[in-house]
This record gives C-alpha cells, structure tokens and sequence, in this order.
C-alpha cells in the first residue's frame, strides 16, 4: 500500500490514513484544507469521498449505479452538485441556481459539502492531470465491496452498523481504527470518519491492483472523470 491514500472528509477539514503494506500500522493526518491535503509530498494514489467530475444538468450516471447496487444504503448516496452550483455561497443561492439548470433544488447533503467540493475542484482545475493519482470513491461501496458484493445491513451510525464495518476493518487492518480513534476528539473526527477513511484506503489498494468496481466514467465538461470507484 506504499504511496496509498484513504480520505474521508470530517469536521476538522480532511482525515487521511496511509499504510507501507500489509501488517505495517496505519498513519493518520488531519488537514484543515485541500490544499494542504494535495500539495504535500507526492502520493501515487488517494481516494478520496467527495465528488470529482460534475455535471451540468442532471444526476450522474455513476450516482444513480451506485444507488442501485446499495440497496438499503442507497440513501447514502446523494446527487453530487451540479458544476454551476459551486459559485453559490448560501443554501437559498445554491437551490436557485441549481432550480435554474435542472428544475429541481440541492439537496441538504449536497450542499454542506460544497466548500470541500469546491476546494478539490479547483486544485483539479489548476492541474487536469492529477485526476490519475485522485479518484473518488463511496464508502458504502467500499464497505458493499468489502462484503463480498453484499450491502451493508444497518446504517454506518447505528451501533451494530459501526460493528459490522469495524469487524471489516480488523481484519485488514487491526487495531488501527482504536489507534486514530485515540489521537484525534470526536468533535474533530467522527467514528465513521475513521471507517470511511480506512475503507477509502482499502479500496484504493484494489484501485491500484486494477481490481475495484468501477461505476460511471463519463467526462465532465472540463474534462474530469465522472466516475466511483470501490
């Protein structure tokens, strides 16, 4: 897993856990910004949950994929925010503006996720070519894949759905969720901050094998694949 990012957004800014390969201990940095994030030492891959390729008008085809195979953990997933949306700066603006391209408003979900979709969007801008070393993936796909193909049964935030994702974790991972759960507050990093992060570096090892599911793949106008990986 040498030069192997799992990423997950959290309230603090941005969780990023690393390992050398297998039985090496997990590391873990919070950053404040993408910036901070994507300008540091070269990494081979992230994957990183946030939307990367947007869309004019319309949800993406990798959304709507992603749905189906999630079954009960379908609402997990959420349409990522239309491109034009991102100059919004308040929820009343984002509706509008959205309400205006494709008939429908944001969603909630969508919208406290702006400031960091923005933030990655526009270091892609900058540096087009990056997209290969940082791809987007979906935890509760990750976790899907993990399970052998099989959804996850309870939510990640209900007591038994953080078990069943835990159990998934140890086994590739031991200990490693208690370590990072021991350096950081809950009112900088979440519980399933930390899960989605480790399944995020999970998948992006199956990324790297040329093994991970693969949802969507069309271009966004600016070039940037549309695309989940898992």
């Amino acid at each position: 897993m040498q030069g192997l990012r799992g990423v997950d957004g959290c309230r603090a800014g941005w969780l990023a856990v690393s390992c050398e390969g297998p039985g090496e201990p997990v590391t873990a940095r919070l950053f404040p910004s993408a910036l901070e994030l994507l300008e540091g030492p070269g990494w081979h891959l992230t994957a990183i949950d946030i939307p990367i390729g947007l869309p004019e008008a319309g949800p993406r085809r990798c959304d709507r994929e992603a749905r189906r195979l999630l079954g009960p953990r379908r609402s997990s997933v959420f349409s990522a925010p239309l491109r034009g949306v991102l100059a919004a700066t308040s929820y009343p603006e984002a509706c509008a503006l959205s309400q205006a391209a494709q008939g429908c408003k944001l969603s909630k979900q969508a919208f406290h996720i702006l400031a960091k979709v923005r933030q990655v969007d526009a270091w892609l801008q900058r540096d087009p070519g990056q997209a290969r070393c940082l791809v987007e993936v979906h935890p509760e796909l990750c976790f899907r894949e993990w399970n052998g193909g099989v959804p996850m049964p309870h939510p990640k935030r209900s007591a038994t759905g953080a078990a069943d994702r835990l159990a998934l974790v140890e086994r590739i991972f031991p200990g490693a969720a208690a370590a990072i759960r021991a350096r950081f507050l809950r009112r900088q990093v979440a519980d399933d901050d930390i899960l989605d992060a480790l399944a995020a570096l999970w998948s992006a090892a199956r990324i790297e094998a040329g093994t991970a599911l693969r949802l969507g793949g069309d271009l966004d106008g600016t070039g940037l694949p549309m695309q989940i990986l898992a």
